[in-house]
């Protein structure tokens, strides 16, 4: 076996064709998007690979494993990511991700070796994995429960083997991801419904989707919300008007506004739940390439109506109105219109880290189901060093 490093040619090729050859047999799997990975590795697209005045730019390898007959056969990544990696003077934490590899702990073992040896370089002491060089909703986790159900767009899918693959490399899990999944055509709990119809019964509140929200507008106040709602979470940026712009025209091609919610006090925003159709129900058809003849695809099933699952992608409370009803006004708002519209059959909640018990109540009280579970894995270079798990907030 040898390990190739991955600049351009046969190299990129095989990097990128390694998990045709891993799930040729798997009806389940649904191929991340060439041009979304891509995207990951491009310093023009990705601003964790570019300077600023506050940090220096973060840095990325991948490497492609071929086998004794010259197949590739497993395929990685490695990543610092400048936000957080250099920041921790106490256990300089890398990353590794796009991970893919046969059933051979030896070739597994080789990819891992190769990754913790360049972010050893970098000056790591750990590396956590699989992950990814960007937001936690695309290419984080490792699937350890549920492999029949088909996965969600973004979120990784892998065969049970890479866990024992994993664990046998000497990962630790430093975190659980959860997903939750509800019927969407069954009403919400009555204390969801009661406390949208106290909203809904005083003047100062307002409770709407995004159906006639120009684009900047819905930039505006979802940055609004964001910022607030955040601003107490460590390593959190404010997000610039021009990002928050950026970031929703590019949803704007996949977008639903009727699945979108808002909830405003005194014409203030102060909370967002926004979902979007579950793109793998259409991408699925389009082989992970979004080439001109994925995108006519694309959008004829996005007229056809294919995807029947919405997704909540991320869920938005302004820090002084969290704990005082507004998340279920807005669940049960968007329940009110799946039982009159019938569109969506089921939502899906994306991940919640088991680290977040109050998020994970509120899917509780959903009556949502933890339906897959994923989990971050983490990598102590000094192997004599006490492993410990992700602290659980408010402990």
């Amino acid at each position: 076996m040898k390990i190739t490093e991955v600049t351009t040619g046969r190299a990129l090729h095989d990097w990128t064709r390694v998990p045709w050859r891993i799930y040729a047999d798997d009806p389940n799997w649904v191929p991340h998007l060439v041009q979304d990975v891509e995207k990951v590795f491009d310093p023009a697209r990705n601003k964790l690979l570019q300077a600023r005045a506050d940090r220096k730019a973060g840095a990325i390898k991948r490497w492609v494993l071929y086998d004794d007959a010259g197949n590739a056969a497993g395929r990685i990544a490695a990543f610092v990511d400048p936000k957080t990696a250099w920041t921790d003077k106490q256990q300089p934490t890398g990353g590794c991700g796009f991970f893919e590899c046969i059933n051979d702990q030896r070739a597994a073992t080789l990819l891992f070796d190769t990754a913790r040896d360049w972010l050893r370089a970098q000056g790591m002491e750990a590396m956590d994995g699989p992950v990814n060089l960007g937001e936690r909703n695309m290419f984080w986790g490792l699937l350890i429960e549920n492999f029949t159900d088909p996965p969600i767009y973004g979120t990784n899918y892998n065969p049970p083997y890479y866990v024992t693959l994993l664990k046998g490399y000497g990962f630790h899990i430093y975190f659980k991801q959860l997903f939750f999944k509800r019927n969407a055509l069954e009403p919400t709990q009555p204390i969801f419904q009661r406390k949208y119809n106290q909203f809904k019964n005083d003047p100062d509140f307002k409770v709407r989707n995004a159906e006639g929200m120009s684009m900047a507008q819905l930039a505006e106040d979802f940055r609004t919300v964001l910022n607030a709602a955040w601003v107490d979470h460590e390593n959190f940026k404010p997000m610039p008007k021009e990002v928050a712009l950026k970031t929703i025209l590019q949803m704007k091609p996949v977008m639903d506004p009727r699945i979108i919610v808002f909830v405003y006090y005194k014409n203030a925003p102060i909370a967002f739940y926004i979902n979007l159709p579950e793109l793998n129900e259409i991408f699925r058809h389009v082989n992970g390439n979004l080439n001109w003849a994925g995108k006519l695809k694309f959008l004829w099933h996005k007229w056809h109506g294919t995807a029947t699952t919405m997704t909540g992608i991320v869920f938005g409370v302004v820090k002084e109105w969290q704990g005082k009803g507004v998340e279920g006004a807005m669940i049960a708002f968007m329940s009110e219109w799946l039982l009159r519209s019938k569109r969506y059959k089921e939502t899906v909640l994306t991940w919640i880290g088991d680290f977040n018990p109050k998020m994970l109540k509120v899917c509780e009280n959903l009556g949502a189901a933890n339906y897959r579970t994923l989990a971050t894995y983490r990598y102590l270079f000094d192997r004599s060093k006490p492993f410990e798990r992700l602290p659980i907030i408010g402990q």
